[in-house]
């Protein structure tokens, strides 16, 4: 009998440890929803995915840059372009326009923001969908490469550019843009690739400097040895389109700080996290310039410093007003 009440108050205490253990599990688990829906109303506990380029080294210096950036709450979770459709509708930060159309094909419902995109490449992604699709601009406006070109080189007032019948559009808004700061172009048309250098010859002989586009028909590693020696040679010179370009022997070219383009994403996920909808593509705030010394040293030019180039470019743009282009 004994045994028996004494099996009975084990079971029994047996029992009310695991209603109180449960209890427990029950209680923490409402608080933890308690406290995650409250964060998640007052904005944090926000997450956005990362879908990096392939280049290991970019894409973890991009990464640390937006963690840094971005806002208290706000959780940045790098997946592979495989995972990206089990995101659902969370915003995605794609780098490079490979991974924006990779994510783009994966899944159409992610909202997202492409970095290290040109302006032609996500502007009609962006205008088909609205707020959905945004991009932070990694080219530099033409009118701000031809006035880095006059900075450097002020009685300049005549630009070269050459073009393909495909790429001549991109310098449309340039052509009207120049005359308000005492500059003109012409357009000298490559019909085949085998007249590239002789229509470069010919834009040497008419330009105070060619000024480069983001154009790869153009400029490419195969073309751009050759075309920065026929340059050299004439003792003219080449702006832009990068930063590449100036190593390889272009004299200048502005671009866009990595600092600024982060900036300017952690600003747009702050506006989508409080509207639900990204602002349209657009250029940072600030640019810096990079020169060749070397190639201005062999050409006899004497150069500002880059931060002189850098200011004096903001100046013109200043007092001309902002133009469309920017």
């Amino acid at each position: 009998m004994t045994h028996t009440v004494t099996r009975f108050k084990e079971k029994q205490a047996t029992g009310i440890a695991r209603q109180l253990t449960v209890g427990l599990y029950l209680v923490l688990f409402l608080l933890t929803f308690s406290h995650t829906t409250h964060a998640q109303n007052n904005g944090a506990g926000r997450t956005v995915y990362l879908v990096g380029s392939g280049n290991g080294a970019l894409d973890q210096h991009l990464t640390t840059l937006l963690k840094a950036q971005l806002s208290d709450g706000i959780v940045l979770r790098p997946v592979s372009g495989d995972q990206v459709a089990i995101v659902g509708k969370s915003p995605v930060i794609t780098i490079g326009p490979a991974a924006f159309s990779r994510v783009r094909q994966a899944n159409r419902s992610a909202p997202i923001l492409a970095m290290l995109v040109e302006k032609s490449f996500i502007s009609t992604f962006a205008e088909r969908s609205p707020g959905q699709v945004s991009g932070i601009l990694y080219d530099v406006p033409l009118i701000r490469q031809a006035l880095t070109g006059k900075a450097i080189l002020p009685q300049a007032t005549k630009i070269a550019l050459l073009a393909t019948a495909d790429s001549v559009e991109l310098y449309e808004p340039l052509l009207d843009e120049l005359p308000a700061f005492g500059m003109s172009a012409q357009v000298f048309l490559v019909e085949k690739s085998d007249k590239l250098i002789p229509t470069l010859v010919r834009a040497l002989g008419y330009g105070d400097f060619v000024l480069a586009a983001p154009d790869s028909a153009i400029y490419n590693p195969r073309t751009i040895k050759h075309i920065l020696l026929t340059a050299y040679r004439r003792n003219q010179i080449v702006i832009g389109p990068t930063q590449a370009y100036v190593k390889a022997g272009a004299l200048a070219s502005s671009y866009a700080p990595f600092p600024e383009m982060v900036q300017l994403a952690g600003k747009f996920l702050d506006t989508y996290f409080e509207t639900g909808e990204f602002p349209a593509p657009s250029y940072p705030d600030q640019f810096r310039v990079e020169i060749n010394k070397q190639v201005a040293r062999s050409l006899n030019i004497p150069l500002p410093s880059r931060e002189d180039v850098a200011e004096r470019v903001d100046q013109q743009l200043t007092v001309n007003g902002e133009v469309s282009d920017e």
